[in-house]
C-alpha cells in the first residue's frame, strides 16, 4: 500500500457483543467526565472570587480535559458500533494531534500551577505583582500554543510519510505507530520526536519536581499553621501529578519498547488511562479538595433544583 489513505484499527476486529458492553461504560465515562469538568468550568467562571491564577489554572485543567477525550471519546463509540473500524488518514492524523497536545497540555498546565504555589510561598507579599491577570493570560497562551505548534509540525512530518502498511494495532491513533508503518526514511520525525518529548514533558516535569523541592525546603522552615496552608494546597496537585506521570511513562514504555510483550487487555488499559483516569481524577480531586470550588458546585446544585 502506497500512500494509504485510510488506517484499520485492528484491536476492534473480532469483538463479538462485547462491543456494546463497552460501548455502554465508554458512554457513561465520557459523560461523566464532561459533566464533572463542565461543573468545574462553569463553578470558577460565575464564582468571581475564584478568579484567582489557582483556580483559573484548575478550569484550564478541565478545558484541556474535555478538549483531550473530546478527540477520543466520539471516534471510540463510533468503531465500537461500527463494522469496518476504518479511518482516513486526514482524520487520524487529527486525532493523534489532539490527544497529543492535550498530553502535553497537562502537563505544561500543572508547570504553572507549580510556579504560581511557589511564587505563592516563597514570595507571599510580592504574589499579587508577579502574578497579574496579564502575566497569567501570557503564560497559559505560551504554555497552550507551544505544544500545539511542536505538534502540528509533527504531523505534517508524519503525513508527508509514504506508508508501507494500513494497520494500528491501538485503539485510537498514535503518532509513533503511524510512523513505523512508514518505509521512507523517518530519521527527522524520531529526532523531532524526542525533542518535543523533552521540551513538552522532560523539562515541564523538571520544573515541577524544582518547585515542589523549594516549597518543601522553604515549609520545613516555617510554622506548622503556615506549613498545613502549604500542603492543603499542594497536594492535590501533587496527586494528578503523579497520577498523569505515570499514566503518560507507562504510555511512552508501551509503544517504544518493542520487546515489550503484555497481554492485549493490559496493553489496552495501560495506554487509555493518560485519557480516561486524569480527566475524571481531576475535578473529583480539586472538587473535593478545595472547599471554595465545592461550596460553588453545592450551592449551583441546589439553585437548580
Amino acid at each position: 500500500m502506497e500512500n494509504g489513505t485510510y488506517f484499520y484499527l485492528m484491536l476492534f476486529e473480532n469483538m463479538g457483543y462485547i462491543r456494546y458492553a463497552f460501548f455502554g461504560l465508554g458512554f457513561i465515562l465520557y459523560c461523566a467526565i464532561v459533566f464533572f469538568n463542565a461543573l468545574i468550568i462553569l463553578a470558577i467562571f460565575f464564582e468571581r472570587t475564584l478568579h484567582q491564577p489557582m483556580y483559573i489554572l484548575i478550569s484550564c485543567l478541565s478545558v484541556n480535559s474535555v478538549f483531550g477525550t473530546a478527540a477520543f471519546f466520539p471516534r471510540l463509540l463510533t468503531d465500537l458500533l461500527s463494522d469496518t473500524n476504518s479511518v482516513s488518514r486526514a482524520a487520524c492524523i487529527l486525532q493523534a494531534f489532539v490527544i497529543y497536545s492535550y498530553a502535553s497540555n497537562e502537563y505544561t498546565i500543572l508547570m504553572l500551577m507549580a510556579f504560581d504555589r511557589y511564587v505563592a510561598i516563597s514570595k507571599p507579599l510580592q504574589y499579587n505583582n508577579i502574578m497579574t491577570p496579564r502575566m497569567l493570560s501570557v503564560l497559559i497562551s505560551i504554555s497552550c500554543v507551544y505544544p500545539m505548534l511542536c505538534y502540528g509540525i509533527a504531523c505534517i512530518l508524519n503525513a508527508r510519510l509514504t506508508m508501507c502498511g494500513n494497520k494500528l494495532w491501538k485503539v485510537y491513533c498514535h503518532n509513533w505507530e503511524i510512523v513505523k508503518l512508514s518505509c521512507a526514511n523517518t530519521i527527522v520525525n524520531n529526532v523531532f520526536g524526542l525533542f518535543i518529548l523533552t521540551t513538552t514533558l522532560i523539562m515541564p516535569l523538571s520544573f515541577i519536581l524544582y518547585s515542589y523541592v523549594k516549597i518543601l525546603i522553604i515549609c520545613r522552615k516555617s510554622s506548622l499553621d503556615f506549613r498545613r496552608k502549604a500542603y492543603q494546597t499542594c497536594i492535590p496537585h501533587i496527586v494528578i501529578l503523579l497520577n498523569f506521570s505515570v499514566a503518560i511513562f507507562c504510555e511512552v514504555i508501551l509503544s517504544r519498547v518493542p520487546t515489550l510483550e503484555l497481554p492485549i487487555g493490559l496493553s489496552i488499559i495501560i495506554s487509555l488511562e493518560f485519557l480516561i483516569v486524569p480527566p475524571i481524577l481531576n475535578p473529583v480531586v480539586y472538587g473535593l479538595k478545595f472547599p471554595e470550588i465545592r461550596k460553588k458546585i453545592i450551592w449551583s446544585i441546589k439553585s437548580c433544583k
